[in-house]
């Protein structure tokens, strides 16, 4: 009978990545999934964009037009406010603060600095209370 791999082996995945708030993700995989989800928002922009007739005055385009242009803006909206969510509180325990200063990108002005400079900041090497290494968390052996 084969034993199970340790714990510290098994590699999180995307659903974890972009979904889950637990653990550590280092610099590269954080923009990485940064970089798509801006992607994801860009595309979204520009389809409302389109959407706008040529005559639209710019000093009436809102964000309240944005989310009523399409039903399906607002979900994505709070998918993406999720997900980044996820991204720099595992990004905080990865450099050693608390989760908690993760709630800044929700401070207009504050926020892109927030996710800049926790971007950039090095790790903490090797393990720390929310992981053995960056891209990973503690899982509960069976």
């Amino acid at each position: 009978m084969a034993s199970p791999a340790p714990a510290a082996n098994l590699t999180p995945g995307l659903v974890w990545l972009f979904l889950s708030p637990i653990g550590r993700v280092g610099r590269h995989a954080y923009w990485l999934a940064f970089a798509l989800v801006w992607v994801v928002i860009g595309i979204a922009f520009n389809m409302w964009w389109s959407s706008l007739g040529p005559d639209i005055d710019i000093n009436q385009v809102t964000l309240v037009s944005f989310m009523e242009s399409n039903a399906l803006f607002p979900l994505l909206f709070l998918l993406l406010q999720w997900i980044e969510l996820a991204l720099v509180i595992k990004r905080c325990q990865d450099i050693g603060v608390t989760g908690f200063l993760g709630l800044l990108i929700f401070v207009p002005i504050i926020n892109v600095l927030a996710v800049v400079i926790i971007g950039v900041a090095p790790g903490i090497r090797g393990p720390n209370k929310h992981g053995p290494m960056s891209d990973s968390y503690f899982r509960r052996s069976s």
